[in-house]
């Protein structure tokens, strides 16, 4: 289990409950929580899925603004902590005179990348009972981290999406490992942004996607365990080299995948 980083111990009635936090609370990060046995956790009054052994998980936006509220409720009492988050500064570039299809797709693919989102939207809302969430994660390729979550450039004046991955450089065909075991929800050889794609459950709505991969080695449903081979590295999708973009999600919540690594 990961080193704690941040331990909250909350005192009920009459007698002690802890709460456990592994993680910052920064935006993008991710956070492991522990409560006893039988509670309750709601994160902003939404309700997340506590395994038989008290452990939850949660993430916080890149762009969060607000403060996280997190309650539990044992015993039929009801307790609630509030928790500042922390903002970040990301790196922003500025690139004007570029042609208009380096910025904007065209209208031709709009139809495709509608579909191709929906997919990813629904694997990535999976909550399952898994818990391979516990368990560290480990870097799923060697190689130099050359884009880094948060970051966004703006094309001729036009903001385009933060980055939500790290990028890390390798040569094509270099094996890419499964971070942490999980159950493979998607593998298509051939989505128009990220190429070769691959997403990964981890347990109630955490998941990683691995992008632009040359070859796949998984197929959906398969039962994946840490550190086995999943694939290779590529340049496919809209990639200007090979590299693996990697992800970490908590549902639609796009994680720092550092936060988890580290």
């Amino acid at each position: 289990m990961r080193k704690i980083l941040l331990f909250i111990a909350i005192i009920f009635s009459s007698h002690a409950h802890a709460l456990e936090f592994q993680g910052k609370f920064l935006q993008g990060h991710f956070i492991l929580g522990k409560t006893e046995k039988g509670s309750q956790v709601f994160i902003d009054k939404k309700q997340v899925k506590v395994s038989i052994n008290g452990y939850f998980v949660f993430g916080i936006d890149r762009d969060r603004k607000f403060d996280v509220e997190i309650t539990e409720i044992k015993d039929g009492k009801k307790n609630t902590i509030i928790k500042k988050v922390f903002k970040r500064k990301y790196n922003i570039q500025r690139i004007d005179g570029l042609p208009e299809n380096k910025v904007t797709p065209p209208a031709s693919v709009y139809k495709r990348i509608k579909e191709e989102n929906g997919k990813i939207g629904k694997a990535r809302s999976t909550n399952s009972d898994l818990t391979f969430f516990t368990a560290k994660f480990i870097m799923p390729v060697e190689g130099i981290i050359s884009g880094v979550y948060g970051s966004q450039r703006i094309l001729n004046g036009k903001p385009k999406w933060p980055h939500y991955g790290i990028d890390i450089a390798a040569k094509k065909g270099t094996k890419i490992k499964s971070s942490a075991s999980g159950v493979v929800t998607m593998a298509e050889e051939d989505l128009y942004y990220t190429g070769g794609t691959i997403i990964m459950d981890h347990g109630h709505g955490i998941s990683t996607i691995y992008s632009h991969l040359e070859d796949i080695m998984v197929n959906v449903g398969d039962e994946v365990k840490q550190g086995d081979i999943i694939g290779t590295v590529g340049s496919t999708g809209r990639s200007t080299g090979p590299h693996l973009d990697f992800r970490v999600n908590w549902f639609q919540t796009r994680l720092d995948p550092m936060s988890i690594l580290q």
